[in-house]
């Protein structure tokens, strides 16, 4: 998003004023917020499907830890194409607690080898963990 914002300013530099008084407002609100920071550990952050059948539909799950002393919150998870669809937790993660992300890959139309990510971001440090997915389809 800030990388967009700053293309937007480079275009027009009366924007860029604006943008910085609305980043650092943003900044103040959350400094109020009480969006505490947590950490997380994965059991693995990626993940080989190996072969995949030409036109299936594969999927794999991502468990994870809260390791810290706050609830985790994934605010999204996008995947790096339509084809690649991640679904996670919508409530808060409790310190402690464990949980996963669900990963389905679609090959329809895809062919040869596949490398395909999943960004999640929530109230970690960084705010974003990236999961990896890699097969070869069938041809």
């Amino acid at each position: 998003k800030k990388t967009t914002e700053q293309n937007d300013v480079s275009a027009a530099p009366d924007q860029e004023i604006k943008a910085e008084v609305k980043t650092d407002q943003d900044q103040q609100a959350n400094a109020d917020a009480p969006a505490e920071v947590t950490t997380i550990k994965f059991e693995r952050v990626e993940h080989d499907f190996g072969m995949i059948p030409k036109d299936d539909k594969v999927e794999t799950t991502f468990k994870f830890t809260n390791t810290g002393d706050q609830p985790y919150v994934i605010s999204s998870a996008r995947g790096s194409c339509g084809c690649t669809v991640p679904s996670y937790p919508k409530t808060p993660i409790a310190p402690g607690e464990t949980s996963e992300i669900d990963v389905v890959f679609d090959s329809k139309g895809k062919k040869g080898d596949i490398t395909k990510t999943v960004t999640l971001i929530g109230n970690t440090d960084p705010n974003v963990t990236k999961l990896t997915i890699k097969g070869k389809i069938e041809e």
